[in-house]
Formats: C-alpha cells, structure tokens, sequence
C-alpha cells in the first residue's frame, strides 16, 4: 500500500504551505525621457528609448492614417 494522508489537510494548514506561492506586481520605473510608466531595464514601449539611446523605432498614430 502506499502513502495514504491519516486525516484530511485542513484549509488553514493548506493555506499556510502555499502562503509563498503568490504572483508579484512587475516593478515599474518611469522613462526618463516620456515620463511613461515602463519594466525596468527593458526598452520604452511608448517613444523606444533605452539609457538615452533610441533603440526601438515606434509608430505614431499620424503615420497609420
């Protein structure tokens, strides 16, 4: 026979094992160069800079139309 639980894990006992298995907010920093809110160490999502360089070419929404 194998390993079979005596008594049934209660909900706080449950709980508490997986109290460190919660999801963490990403870390946000503002662009120094737009001010919008962007991922650490990860290029601008609005103007596509990164440390002062431009790195990543965006489309504005004049060059849709």
């Amino acid at each position: 026979m194998g390993a079979v639980p005596k008594r049934k894990v209660s909900r706080h006992r449950r709980g508490n094992r997986r109290r460190h298995q919660y999801l963490t907010p990403p870390e946000l920093t503002k662009c120094p160069n737009c001010g919008e809110l962007t991922r650490a160490n990860r290029a601008c999502i609005n103007c596509g800079q990164y440390k002062g360089r431009q790195v990543v070419v965006v489309a504005s929404d004049e060059d849709e139309e």
